[in-house]
């Protein structure tokens, strides 16, 4: 299988997504894109540097001269403006300038910002992604989405900013908890249902494998998953129609994640969105009871939740009326014309949002 993934964004601009299992190819990589004379500067959460900060930096001491570790703190509550002018203190205290790097090393989270800075940071420098997740790992590391929270609201702030590099380092799922590494499975399970029927086959038929980290099935899945990602972000860069597909499970699933207090990952609340997407598709006779029930079911044996306890239906509706994603007050919603095809929907009405959300709601007492 080959391990270079190339995302044509525009005729001149395309990038790659390279996947190994370690990093030693990472400073080759990057002095095919940038002169030795670069500066480059690593912006980390501190759990990934602790671990692999020391063994990126000596990596890329083999072709640059001057690289900087810059080690934050990084959650959603840390997902800020307040950190992102952090990084901006530091990149200007050490005269970057926009001929320089910038590196995010870690998950989502820090992808998101560290391409957010780079994004904005003297009207944009080039950034590469080195994504430690499985979550970053197949889904927001390559498609060049970058932002912050504001407040309450789950990237409220940001810009589109493709990398110049995306290198997936397999070995580093070894070092993620079950949890993380559950979370990313809600969006490799995703990409087969609205994409590829076959592929979610695969995964279903395969998930002793997948979780135990087998780096034969490992490695295949996140292709695979990265390629979907690949076709809709080919033909839809800025989301401004069928890239939306890619958020299935997410409007429900950020409205989750608020309500919750982020206590929740977000992989955990977008399987939850995606079954209520799901039943949504079965109401609308898109999809058969069996189809519906087997999808809410296969979240069970990847670690990942079907239900929460005495959800409070109103308020999380009220989170998703202002959802980002919302076109003249009406939400969009992703629902599965079947198992390996999605599709926007814009008429779906309050009664049956509330319908959807009743469906992943425990209540010990009934």
């Amino acid at each position: 299988m080959d391990d270079i993934i190339t995302v044509n964004i525009s005729k001149n601009d395309p990038y790659d997504v390279i996947i190994k299992n370690d990093f030693t190819a990472l400073s080759e990589c990057m002095k095919k894109l940038f002169d030795g004379d670069k500066k480059l500067c690593i912006i980390a959460d501190e759990n990934v540097s602790s671990v692999y900060g020391d063994e990126l930096v000596n990596e890329l001491h083999k072709e640059y001269t001057h690289v900087d570790l810059v080690t934050l703190k990084l959650g959603e509550a840390n997902k800020s403006l307040d950190t992102v002018n952090k990084c901006y203190s530091f990149l200007v205290n050490n005269k970057y300038d926009r001929k320089d790097v910038i590196i995010a090393l870690g998950g989502g989270i820090c992808g998101d910002l560290a391409g957010y800075v780079s994004a904005t940071y003297m009207r944009g420098i080039a950034f590469v992604q080195v994504p430690t997740t499985l979550l970053s790992m197949v889904d927001s590391s390559s498609g060049g989405k970058t932002g912050v929270n504001y407040e309450s609201y789950k990237n409220m702030i940001g810009a589109f900013k493709m990398p110049s590099l995306v290198y997936i380092n397999t070995s580093t799922l070894k070092s993620l908890n079950d949890r993380e590494y559950a979370s990313g499975m809600a969006e490799v399970l995703k990409a087969g249902l609205i994409r590829d029927g076959l592929f979610y086959e695969w995964l279903i038929n395969n998930f002793p494998s997948i979780n135990d980290r087998e780096e034969e099935y490992v490695s295949e899945m996140i292709y695979k998953s990265v390629n979907i990602k690949k076709m809709y972000v080919e033909k839809d860069p800025y989301e401004k129609g069928d890239r939306a597909i890619l958020n299935l499970g997410h409007t429900v699933g950020h409205a989750l994640e608020k309500y919750t207090d982020f206590s929740y990952s977000h992989g955990e609340c977008v399987a939850l969105g995606t079954i209520c997407a799901a039943y949504l598709s079965y109401k609308r006779d898109n999809l058969t009871m069996e189809e519906y029930y087997e999808i809410r079911d296969m979240f069970v044996p990847f670690g990942l939740p079907i239900s929460l306890e005495n959800i409070d239906i109103d308020r999380v509706y009220e989170y998703m009326k202002s959802d980002k994603k919302n076109i003249s007050g009406r939400i969009r919603f992703i629902l599965l014309k079947k198992i390996g095809k999605g599709f926007v929907c814009e008429d779906i009405t309050g009664d049956e949002l509330k319908d959807a959300i009743k469906q992943i709601n425990f209540d010990p007492n009934d």
